[in-house]
């Protein structure tokens, strides 16, 4: 006895399979990117730049996830499970700052914590970090409370909170990331000139606590 298949029930499965396919669509990886150029370095070149160390930066728990997080309205968040971070964003977040500073202030001796290598620092930079994300096709924006420390992290020099946009050039993630990049350098500009005004901290004494 032939079975057969009708219309009826052929169309619904064939809807299940294509939605199956979706669901195992691979994800795509992104990560943060230094958008300065040489040309901008704020300080020339030397051994004896400054010693800035990086940390503690503290990200939201709305953020701290692997997925990237998109702005979908004044009060909610969207999170694309098949567009995600290459890693920790936090982690990114430092990489790229680190960078960015030491192209403008023309040193190499940037600390980010956590770190195995210790150095003496001449300032030690903090942050809260309120606000990262954006829309494609939007803006990204970066939002964030940031003071500038002793290296002992017993005076605060700088305290100051700021908000930096950046309109995305597209309307898919790569862009937004993109813009986020922009937002970050543009924080690392207005932190390298803060840090070049700032008289830089005294040799430690030889009986001072190591750091």
């Amino acid at each position: 006895m032939k079975t057969r298949f009708s219309l009826a029930v052929a169309v619904p499965l064939l809807a299940v399979l294509v939605l199956g396919g979706c669901v195992t669509a691979p994800s795509s990886f992104y990560r943060l990117s230094s958008t300065l150029r040489p040309a901008e370095r704020l300080a020339p070149s030397s051994e004896k730049g400054l010693a800035v160390g990086i940390g503690p930066v503290r990200f939201p728990e709305f953020l701290d996830r692997p997925q990237i997080v998109s702005r979908a309205g004044a009060n909610r968040l969207a999170l694309d499970e098949f567009h995600r971070w290459g890693g920790a964003v936090q982690d990114d977040f430092l990489r790229v700052l680190g960078e960015n500073l030491g192209l403008l202030l023309g040193t190499s001796r940037i600390l980010v914590e956590p770190a195995e290598v210790r150095f003496a620092l001449d300032f030690r930079v903090v942050a809260d970090v309120l606000s990262f994300e954006g829309s494609p096709g939007g803006d990204a924006v970066l939002k964030l409370r940031w003071g500038v420390l002793d290296p002992d992290m017993e005076q605060a020099l700088v305290v100051r909170e700021n908000t930096y946009r950046s309109r995305a050039r597209g309307a898919d993630q790569e862009a937004m990331i993109a813009a986020l990049s922009e937002t970050l350098s543009a924080f690392s500009r207005d932190l390298a000139e803060e840090l070049l005004r700032l008289p830089r901290a005294k040799p430690l004494a030889a009986n001072a606590r190591p750091l």
